[in-house]
């Protein structure tokens, strides 16, 4: 199988090769490819933790050559990849773009919806539902919606990753392409929101049956195990593991397979999926002509760290850090790959974060005595029911609660002529009263004032009018919400690593503070053109100055 899909990548190189020999004598003011490589939940601290462990190809080599920022954020209230990857592609907040949660509920129409979900549209490349997605719900255009509208069409636009959030929103509405990994069939799909017919070149991958490959193998280290100083051993952070039982190498993966109900999901939880997702992108890149003119073209790639399973291992875990390490030879393939045909300087690369992930309340607590604790979101609306039942009567008042956001039922409190805003307040001051919670803001509240650099101002950056909750919650530092039938999926750390690499980007290091706003401005004064008007980032004015 492996034989096979060497074969089937050596053969596409040959003519990228060919025909990417003309790039290396293009200005390199001007490149003719921008890659973002974006890691899901990745910590600051991984580069710096593993970093003597790291090949020289991947990690190290964007780091001792590239432009450091070393102070980067997403300054939104949720931290969650639908709403980060829209911000990164568009360089503005979910104020504008809309893309204030994975779900919400529509005033107007008076259901939830969606942040991607379309029926409209339908999978291309498996027989599955996974592939009705749109980027429809997306209100503000993409750096490569921009760029397609600028070159009339001409500039080629593509994403790849495990999920199909970050594939969609990384795409934007006018994309080439947006692919993604299929949890029901173990294939690489699209959606015919893109992709009209599936291409040959993604059904030969998907033949290969990679997916199934993994799944006869065992997980097992990268490296010898006992070298892996840098993570804590398993008992001691209590790791639930697989299935709350399995939490040390090896992994059977047909076992996991067979014991989650027998889909793929799994696999985005292992370094495998991340290798799927390099290889079909090393597999799309001469097949689509990727850079292959002077007009840029933009591939955002986007991998994962251990995905839904990262906080039943933790980030301290044997597990991430072997994680890591494979990814970093991921990467370092990569980069080889695109740098052996286009050379550096006809490259724009950044390595980002799509979002981080947070320490284990519990850990903080016990070994550092830290300020942090659990908190109880099913106990806490439970109340919060009780609370409203005796002070406005009985009745569902409460609509939803999703991702630190309470709907209130606004047909409920209509026709039992209630004030909105009054409750709003009730239900904001109530939950202020909770261990755990910084802030409940009402959204009248939000609407009304302006919160500029204070800790109020991601309340603000995340809101939307036709989108968000009545209530909008901020945890408190080191707290997180457990709820009791679902795994822990929060974070309150907003900061990610940012590198620049190639197009004449010389070694340096900013330690002001910079906002995932800013890479889409930047990267269009690279390109030499205007970016979205929509735009609320700004250029980070030391990288450009030092080219």
């Amino acid at each position: 199988m492996f034989k096979k899909f060497l074969t089937l990548i050596t053969g596409c190189c040959l003519p990228f090769f060919v025909m990417a020999q003309g790039h290396t004598t293009i200005s390199a003011n001007t490149p003719r490819m921008v890659i973002g490589i974006v890691i899901e939940d990745f910590n600051p601290d991984y580069i710096e933790r593993y970093w003597d462990k790291f090949g020289e190809g991947g990690f190290q080599r964007l780091y001792s050559r590239g432009f450091i920022c070393a102070n980067h954020h997403y300054d939104n209230l949720l931290q969650r990849k639908s709403v980060n990857m829209a911000t990164l592609s568009t360089g503005t907040d979910p104020s504008r773009h809309g893309i204030v949660n994975d779900v919400w509920i529509d005033r107007l129409k008076n259901k939830e919806v969606n942040a991607i979900n379309d029926n409209f549209y339908i999978s291309v490349g498996s027989d599955s539902k996974e592939g009705g997605r749109s980027a429809k719900n997306l209100m503000t255009p993409t750096l490569g919606d921009q760029l397609k509208l600028i070159t009339k069409g001409k500039s080629r636009v593509f994403s790849v990753a495990l999920n199909d959030n970050s594939a969609v929103f990384a795409a934007g509405h006018a994309a080439n392409g947006a692919y993604w990994f299929d949890k029901t069939s173990g294939k690489m799909i699209s959606s015919s929101y893109y992709v009209e017919t599936f291409p040959k070149w993604a059904f030969d991958y998907n033949e290969l049956k990679m997916a199934d490959s993994y799944f006869g193998m065992s997980w097992v280290p990268f490296k010898d195990q006992i070298t892996y100083t840098e993570s804590i051993a398993d008992a001691s952070l209590n790791e639930t593991g697989y299935l709350g039982k399995y939490n040390t190498f090896p992994f059977d993966m047909s076992k996991l397979k067979k014991e989650t109900g027998g889909s793929y999901k799994v696999l985005k939880t292992t370094p495998w999926g991340n290798t799927m997702v390099k290889d079909f992108t090393i597999q799309m890149i001469p097949k689509e002509q990727i850079g292959y003119d002077l007009v840029p073209d933009i591939l955002t790639v986007v991998f994962s760290s251990m995905d839904y399973e990262r906080y039943s291992f933790g980030p301290f875990s044997v597990e991430m850090e072997d994680t890591y390490l494979r990814l970093d030879k991921d990467i370092a393939e990569l980069l080889k790959y695109v740098e052996t045909g286009y050379g550096a300087d006809n490259l724009l690369i950044y390595l980002t974060g799509l979002t981080s992930i947070s320490y284990p309340a519990e850990y903080l607590k016990e070994k550092y005595r830290l300020t942090a604790g659990v908190f109880n979101p099913d106990g806490a609306v439970a109340l919060l029911k009780s609370y409203l039942n005796i002070k406005y009567g009985d009745g569902s008042w409460i609509e939803l609660f999703t991702n630190q956001q309470i709907y209130l039922n606004r047909e409920l409190i209509e026709k039992k002529k209630v004030n909105l805003q009054e409750m709003q307040i009730a239900v904001a001051s109530f939950l202020n009263q909770f261990e755990g919670i910084a802030y409940a803001k009402a959204a009248h509240e939000i609407e009304a004032d302006n919160f500029p650099g204070g800790p109020l101002e991601p309340f603000q950056n995340n809101y939307h009018i036709k989108r968000s909750g009545d209530v909008l919650i901020k945890y408190e530092d080191g707290w997180q919400p457990r709820e009791k039938f679902n795994p822990v999926d929060y974070t309150d750390n907003s900061q990610v690593p940012l590198v620049w690499y190639g197009a004449g980007i010389t070694k340096g290091t900013t330690m002001r503070r910079t906002n995932a706003t800013d890479i889409v401005p930047t990267i269009a004064a690279f390109l030499g053109i205007a970016p979205p008007s929509s735009v609320t980032g700004k250029v980070i004015d030391e990288l450009i100055k030092r080219n």
